[in-house]
């Protein structure tokens, strides 16, 4: 009985999936929402019934798409693989924030196949297009500005420009895994809503302001700084390693940072608009701002802020 129910399940969230990609190919302009809700039906399916189902449900999917719209494989890859590890973390009832960072790791991992099978099975080298759509754009922009600002200070900003424009492949790591952390947030989100909605659970994220990362992460960051001014050969491997987790780490101090930010004003009992405040100012003026909130998240991780900070309200 359960494995009829489990085929019947994989079945109808097998057709929800490929009922989505179908919307995504022939409506275009719901491509960057249905690409957000893709993955939906693998997370609630793995959640059910586990890693083992979840994995029979990705290669009924891929076989599907293989055969009907190839083209889109990657799409299935990277929803399937990242469903995949989010709802298997859900299915042995992992805490939010766990699952969070397992479903990280399978949409890194949809991310990097979509890139391999990108380049090397179909041909296209997104670094080459990318690099050459950034160029046309500076040049454009360039032709365009050229004769109404003048001076150093306009060319001070086109080598700042172009040299952005250089950096980014070194980064493409860390932009892989910033957009794999957004896309399983994304997921986890509407999943829970999902959930809560059809089992009548209370399934949701623990409170922005208890979040509290392992002291490991400060180690990594101050490694990386370190090999980032020691490190001379710019191609190396060492150098992108190190440039990748710097500012991997970083991110994640500076959403430390806020989170500090929320638990001190929920301490001060101070309205919610002050840290709400305080986080769009940080992203309006990120040159000031956002080291000042590093600093707060490396403060919060090596030292117990939030311990004395609790004691001394108690006292």
């Amino acid at each position: 009985m359960n494995d009829t129910r489990r085929l019947t399940e994989g079945a109808l969230m097998t057709g929800i999936y490929l009922l989505l990609l179908l919307l995504i190919i022939f409506m275009p302009f719901v491509g960057s929402i249905g690409l957000m809700v893709l993955p939906v039906p693998f997370v609630y399916y793995s959640y059910r019934h586990g890693w083992k189902a979840g994995a029979l449900m990705l290669v009924a999917a891929t076989m599907f798409t293989f055969f009907f719209a190839s083209v889109f494989i990657v799409f299935t890859l990277l929803a399937g693989f990242g469903g995949l590890f989010l709802g298997g973390a859900l299915y042995h009832k992992r805490s939010s924030y766990e699952a969070l960072a397992i479903g990280s790791v399978g949409f890194i991992i949809g991310l990097v196949t979509t890139f391999l099978i990108t380049q090397l099975l179909l041909g296209v080298d997104l670094m080459e297009e990318f690099n050459n759509s950034m160029n046309q754009a500076f040049s454009t922009f360039e032709r365009l500005f050229s004769g109404i600002l003048e001076g150093e200070s306009m060319e001070a900003e086109m080598a700042d420009f172009r040299e952005l424009i250089d950096f980014i492949p070194d980064i493409i790591p860390s932009i892989l895994a910033i957009a794999g952390v957004l896309m399983a947030f994304v997921s986890q989100w509407i999943t829970y809503k999902l959930i809560n909605r059809i089992e009548n659970k209370q399934l949701k994220f623990v409170k922005f302001k208890n979040f509290k990362l392992p002291t490991s992460v400060l180690w990594y960051y101050f490694v990386a700084l370190i090999l980032n001014y020691v490190t001379m050969d710019s191609d190396g491997l060492l150098y992108l390693a190190a440039i990748n987790v710097f500012i991997l780490t970083g991110a994640l101090l500076v959403i430390q940072g806020f989170s500090f930010v929320f638990f001190y004003a929920s301490m001060k009992k101070w309205s919610k608009a002050i840290p709400i405040l305080i986080v769009v100012f940080s992203l309006l003026l990120p040159q000031i701002l956002m080291y000042l909130v590093r600093i707060l998240g490396i403060i919060d991780i090596g030292f117990p802020l939030r311990e004395r900070i609790e004691e001394k309200k108690e006292n």
